[in-house]
């Protein structure tokens, strides 16, 4: 069974950075998509952005791109989310997700796999 563990949020000012990791065990991977989405309080989970298992292809939501990137350590099994310049606006809890590579990946219904989610709280 798939399992995804995340870890690096916390509480940290305006334009501070955080490293998010997922380490993901139980499967080989290989032909899978890893991917972020955050949850705010009242809000509906939101995609944050996404890697492909290989590497090669990364996609990123429009109110993160150019601050956060999305990195993966294939050899660890782990996926990274580097956030900088963060905003308030960033406050949410991170989940990481896996998915085999149905549907669309923007879209929570296409991930199988789930973590417990890390807090991050970006202060003003």
């Amino acid at each position: 069974q798939v399992q995804l563990v995340e870890s690096g949020g916390g509480l940290v000012q305006a334009g501070g950075s955080l490293r998010l990791s997922c380490v993901a065990s139980g499967g080989t991977f290989s032909n899978y998509f890893m991917a972020w989405f955050r949850q705010a309080p009242g809000n509906e989970r939101e995609f944050v952005s996404m890697i492909t298992w290989s590497g090669g292809n990364k996609y990123y939501a429009g109110s993160v791109k150019g601050r956060f990137t999305i990195s993966r350590d294939a050899a660890n099994y782990t996926v990274y989310l580097q956030m900088n310049s963060l905003k308030p606006e960033d406050t949410a809890v991170y989940y990481c997700a896996a998915t085999r590579g149905t549907g669309n990946f923007r879209s929570t219904s296409a991930y199988q796999f789930w973590g417990q989610g890390t807090q991050v709280t970006v202060s003003s």
